[in-house]
């Protein structure tokens, strides 16, 4: 995603009617702003300002960083005291980029309360810490001597020493910007690597969270990476057989797991290059799809039941039809997206410190993960990056599951490609004041889905899952298959 733009009108300093000594303390200038991203069309009115932190927080001669923080403000002229902050996936993402994607979302809560994004130290407009790395569908593909090289080259460009950009210190960065801003209490959503974040903060901070939403739960005692290649395959295996099993999609793509599978061995033997209209400019692009492309396509297309409603049509575009110009223009769209949302430093500045050295000691099903579509390739490549990537300070506690007594809503996806509800119900047992919430056949994030931004805004409202009615969850439908290139299934 194109970082924010914002301009600014006139300086204001935001202070919580409840909390006006913290706010003297160290008060966040902010200035009237128009959060604006390439993701999302408009934009929203905001109040926009810079929080000074040190990259090395225990060295004050060290380079300064800005931390871009924006506040959309509540509707009602009094606002509840406890804001609800925003906190992204990735790890990479800009808070600000999420949010402009789902704001609809957020409105209910608006009405009553401030909503508050952070910009995560790495990303968007707080010193984006990116290079250029090979994308999923070429980093698996390259070997170890030219995938290093790749490494150094991109270390040597950061904008900043990445062993300072674990979550450990975002958290810290985050308390501060409360405290600047006046909040006594917040309440946080984080989707993703957000729930990470989210939950350390709840570690770290525990009186100072009111409620907490967690959509699309990563377990803190478990290391991201080696189960992905797990939860994809299910995920796709899912789409697939319920496209089988609605007569219109199985009439019109018969067999069509056999046929991803051909296709996918097809591709791997004989990887294609084609002419495809460039999705923004329309001027030709010469392509090249292999099984490495193919796997990329597919993983991120499966993280929406909208996006994973096409799968179908353009494997059978691309196998029976011979056609793999609209799968070969899919990978392309995915790749500049994924290019645009994640700054790749910031991610590898995560993984690397807080999963890879936990790799060891998980349990891995190799012999599934060789048979899953995406291999076993794509840990090599992350192993081998993380073998150079320099590693930051991560808490002591960090891995440990967490114990909380912080109301907390929790909601999973059940076709999610990489945080699959059986992470929800892993630190489930962890909180004394929680629910979790399942939409069947949703993929990865549920904050846009159907009635849910009316239960989270309840839920939010009421500061508890007590009473909660969430039945609506169980209406939710997945978005119907596409049967041609202009129509659904009726």
């Amino acid at each position: 995603m194109i970082p924010i733009s914002a301009r600014a009108l006139g300086v204001v300093f935001f202070c919580s009617a409840t909390s006006q000594l913290a706010c003297a303390a160290g008060p966040l200038a902010l200035t009237e702003c128009r959060l604006e991203s390439a993701a999302a069309p408009g934009g929203a009115a905001a109040r926009c300002g810079r929080y000074l932190v040190h990259e090395n927080q225990n060295d004050p001669t060290s380079r300064e960083l800005r931390i871009h923080v924006a506040v959309v403000p509540a509707l009602r002229l009094r606002a509840r005291p406890d804001a609800l902050f925003i906190l992204s996936g990735g790890p990479g993402q800009a808070a600000s980029d999420f949010y402009l994607t789902v704001a609809p979302a957020f409105a209910r809560i608006r009405r009553d309360r401030d909503i508050v994004i952070v910009d995560q130290r790495g990303t968007g407009r707080s010193n984006r810490l990116d290079c250029a790395l090979p994308d999923e569908g070429e980093l698996a593909g390259l070997d170890t001597e030219r995938l290093q090289q790749a490494v150094r080259a991109c270390l040597r460009t950061l904008p900043g020493n990445p062993r300072y950009y674990t979550t450990s210190i975002a958290v810290r960065d985050l308390d501060e910007i409360r405290a600047a801003l006046g909040y006594e209490t917040i309440s946080l959503y984080g989707v993703s690597y957000g729930t990470r974040v989210a939950q350390h903060y709840m570690r770290r901070y525990p009186n100072r969270v009111r409620s907490a939403i967690l959509d699309g739960v990563v377990p803190p005692d478990l290391p991201l990476g080696p189960d992905i290649a797990l939860a994809a395959q299910h995920a796709l295996d899912a789409t697939l057989a319920r496209c089988a099993a609605e007569a219109p999609c199985s009439a019109a793509f018969p067999d069509i797991a056999e046929r991803f599978e051909v296709l996918r061995k097809d591709l791997r033997r004989h990887p294609i290059e084609t002419w495809v209209p460039d999705p923004l400019t329309a001027q030709p692009i010469r392509t090249a799809l292999g099984e490495q492309q193919l796997s990329a396509a597919v993983r991120l297309l499966s993280y929406s039941d909208e996006s994973a409603s096409i799968l179908p049509l353009l494997i059978h575009e691309a196998q029976a039809a011979a056609r793999p110009q609209a799968l070969a223009a899919h990978y392309l769209m995915t790749r500049r997206a994924l290019q645009e949302q994640l700054a790749q430093g910031m991610h590898f500045s995560v993984v690397c410190s807080e999963d890879a050295p936990r790799w060891a000691h998980a349990h891995v099903q190799q012999a599934a993960i060789e048979r899953a579509y995406m291999g076993a390739e794509f840990m090599q490549a992350m192993r081998a990056i993380c073998g150079l990537w320099p590693r930051g300070p991560v808490d002591e506690q960090f891995g440990a599951p967490l114990k909380s007594a912080v109301p907390t809503l929790l909601l999973s996806g059940g076709n999610d490609p990489v945080t699959p509800a059986s992470y929800a119900l892993r630190v489930l047992p962890g909180f004394a004041h929680a629910k979790h919430l399942v939409l069947k056949a949703q993929g990865h994030g549920q904050i846009d889905a159907g009635c849910v931004p009316r239960v989270v805004a309840d839920f939010i409202a009421a500061g508890s899952v007590v009473g909660l009615d969430a039945a609506c969850v169980q209406n939710v439908a997945p978005t119907p298959f596409m049967l041609s290139l202009t129509a659904p299934s009726p």
